[in-house]
């Protein structure tokens, strides 16, 4: 009697460390990274990658140095197929910021540049002369715990 009490213990003890162990993972979520994809149009290659160097390079360099943003990285796609990107602006990133963050930070980059709201829109604008976005994706970097 006393070895079915022994392995009944046994058993139920088993079973309660089980969920313990169930619940933990083998990975954490990490920093986010947004992929730009850019079609250069023809004959605009140089233009762009001026602008890129001057301006989207000296803004993620800011962005770095004021802590929004961990890395960036400009990326060709040297045999690109039809409907792919000839570039991917690549930008990592800890986490989301609120809403409020992000107003602020856009004040602080529209006066870094001397411009507002209305005339980045008109820039970006301008851009297409020179690039077509093609979209964007997101990701959720996968660390192991």
């Amino acid at each position: 009697m006393k070895s079915w009490i022994i392995g009944a213990a046994m058993l139920a003890s088993a079973f309660a460390a089980q969920p313990a162990l169930a619940q933990e993972s083998s990975y954490k979520l990490g920093p986010m990274w947004t992929a730009a994809r850019i079609d250069v149009e023809d004959g605009q290659y140089e233009n762009y990658m001026d602008w890129l160097n001057k301006v989207w390079v000296d803004n993620q360099a800011f962005a770095k140095s004021q802590g929004w943003i961990l890395d960036y990285h400009v990326l060709d796609s040297v045999n690109p197929r039809d409907g792919e990107p000839d570039l991917i602006l690549i930008t990592r990133f800890a986490d989301f910021p609120s809403v409020a963050e992000i107003d602020r930070r856009n004040a602080i980059i529209n006066k870094r540049m001397s411009q507002d709201d209305h005339s980045a829109d008109a820039a970006s604008g301008q851009r297409n002369k020179m690039r077509r976005q093609m979209g964007s994706v997101l990701y959720r970097e996968i660390l192991k715990r």
